[in-house]
């Protein structure tokens, strides 16, 4: 169970004027501006429950994950993760979440993909027997027999996701935050994440958290939505909901979400 209340996140960010002089300047006076990335988020997800967390580029999807997963501390508000904050039990919370980041890699990049899951094995305290099960698993359903033994710099982007994807659930996680994990794939890439994903969360019962831009990942795999924008909780609904706010029927779901935005100028 993931229960969230009244999160709230400010960063503080730098700004200075372009040019040698105002470089200079700041060292003794240096601008910041508060840039507020949640304002008053709170949601409650079931175990289980694959859900679609949306929003334009700057809406506070990724702090809202990194919080999720314990990289990122707020300024208030509370958050329960089966019985652990995230950010106050890191050590013993992380072995319950797998985290996925389209664009950033858990895999060493100059060694077989196969010594990289080795390498988590250790650092998750895996036992050798569920270790292999679950490598045995994941190697058939991703398909990725032919590439473990292969160094991830030589991997395609599809494959190097999947690989990614399988190094996020080694250790069993009861929790799989996925961001962007289809970012750059090609369309049979994606729909063998898009699967595989659905298979492991119908067989394993992991509770799945996926933000993305691509509505055909949305549509595929979740039935509740979450729309977030200027850093708060816009809509908190199903596919069908967020259709009926929309008048035209005959929309995509890409327009549907783009006049979504237009109505909460986002």
């Amino acid at each position: 169970m993931i229960q969230v209340e009244h999160l709230c996140k400010t960063f503080r960010v730098a700004r200075r004027n372009a040019g040698f002089y105002s470089a200079i300047q700041s060292l003794w006076n240096r601008q910041y501006d508060q840039i507020p990335a949640l304002n008053d988020i709170s949601f409650s997800i079931a175990d289980g429950e694959m859900v679609g967390y949306i929003g334009p580029n700057g809406a506070g999807k990724s702090s809202t994950i990194k919080i999720l997963s314990g990289i990122l501390t707020p300024d208030s508000g509370t958050c329960q993760i089966n019985g652990r904050t995230p950010w106050k039990e890191r050590k013993a919370y992380v072995k319950e979440i797998g985290v996925v980041f389209g664009q950033r890699s858990q895999l060493w990049w100059d060694v077989p993909v196969i010594d990289s899951f080795e390498l988590l094995r250790d650092i998750y305290s895996v036992p050798a027997v569920n270790y292999h099960h679950m490598l045995e698993e994941l190697v058939s359903l991703l398909n990725l027999e032919q590439i473990i033994k292969t160094p991830t710099r030589q991997l395609s982007l599809g494959q190097r996701m999947r690989c990614e994807i399988a190094a996020a659930l080694l250790h069993e996680p009861k929790i799989l935050f996925l961001d962007e994990p289809t970012i750059g794939l090609d369309a049979v890439s994606k729909l063998a994440v898009r699967s595989f994903i659905r298979k492991f969360n119908q067989s394993h019962q992991t509770t799945v958290i996926l933000t993305t831009h691509d509505m055909q990942d949305i549509e595929a795999l979740t039935n509740r939505i979450l729309l977030i924008g200027k850093g708060r909780i816009l809509m908190d609904g199903t596919l069908d909901t967020m259709k009926q706010m929309v008048p035209d029927t005959d929309a995509s779901l890409d327009e549907i979400v783009a006049k979504l935005y237009q109505t909460y100028h986002i």
